[in-house]
Parts: structure tokens; sequence; C-alpha cells
């Protein structure tokens, strides 16, 4: 049985419903999580510039971007740390910075000693599949770890599926 899993977050609902199904797994099985975000990078990795030279943005917007981004991170980690805490499953956090997101999920589950990686799928196919890419497929591609692959079901497209609604907010005091 798999005893640590790696749970990357992009704070998406489908992630958010990712990350109560890989809580109620560990808490069956007795697993460890760590959870993941990958940060968005404003550089771009030197091959995908389709003129040859990188882009240059103003230092003091990437710097801005940057604090933005990492307080946006802490704030899905904690929140998922919360509900695994809840669960009473052990978990930690990891922040990864990577202009590629596929190898900062790949390089956090070797880091971290997992040996199952639990990530959501949007199911982008054709053109948008194309276009934005996706981080699933080439997870499956290049690791040799064992990944669960959570797909929004059918049902919940409609709105049905009560395990990726947003939790109600808190009455207002």
């Amino acid at each position: 049985m798999f005893r640590h899993l790696l749970v990357p977050t992009d704070g998406s609902d489908l992630s958010d419903g990712t990350i109560r199904r890989a809580v109620s797994y560990a808490r069956e099985t007795g697993a460890t999580i760590t959870f993941l975000h990958v940060l968005a990078n404003l550089a771009m990795p030197p091959q995908a510039s389709i003129y040859g030279d990188p882009v240059l943005l103003d230092p003091a917007v990437v710097e801005r971007f940057s604090q933005a981004e990492r307080a946006y991170a802490t704030a899905l980690l904690d929140r998922a740390r919360a509900m695994a805490e809840e669960a009473g499953v052990r978990c930690d956090t990891a922040v990864g910075d990577h202009p590629v997101v596929y190898e900062a999920i790949i390089e956090a589950a070797s880091r971290h000693g997992c040996d199952l990686i639990f990530m959501a799928s949007h199911g982008r196919r054709g053109l948008a599949g194309l276009l934005l890419g996706s981080e699933t497929q080439q997870v499956l591609t290049h690791t040799d770890l064992p990944v669960l692959v959570f797909r929004r079901p059918v049902a919940a497209e409609a709105g049905s599926d009560p395990e990726l609604q947003p939790a109600p907010a808190a009455p207002a005091s």
C-alpha cells in the first residue's frame, strides 16, 4: 500500500476536491501527505521562447508578482494542511520553484520520498489541451512513480458532487 502521497494543488475547485479525496484515502490507509504548490514563473524556460530571445520584464513587476504568488501558495497550503489535520492525517507542505511545473512535481516527489503522486486532471482536450498543456499528462509520461489521477465526475459538471463544491462561508458575526 502507498505510504506517502504527493498532492500538487493549483487552487482550482478540482484541485480542492482532489485534496479532499487524498485526505480521505490517507486517513483510511494511514498514509502521510506532502501538499505541493508550484509557483508560477514569469520567466519562460529558454526552449519556450518562440522568438529566440527570452522575454524581459520589469524586475519590480516580477518581484511584486513573486510576493503575491508566494502569499497565494501559503494560503493554499495552509488550507490543505488544515483539512488533513482535521482528519487526523499527518502532512507536510512544500513550494516548488521551477519553470517547468511537471518537473517540479516529479522532483518534489523524489525529494520527499513519496511513493504515489495523487493529482487532478482537468481533462482538457483538443485545442485547449494543446495550448494549455496537461501537467498531469507530462507527469504520467516522465515519472517512474505511480500516479493516481482524479478526474471530475461527469455528475460534478452539473454541480451535483458535494466533494467538489466549495465549502460554505462562515456566517458573519
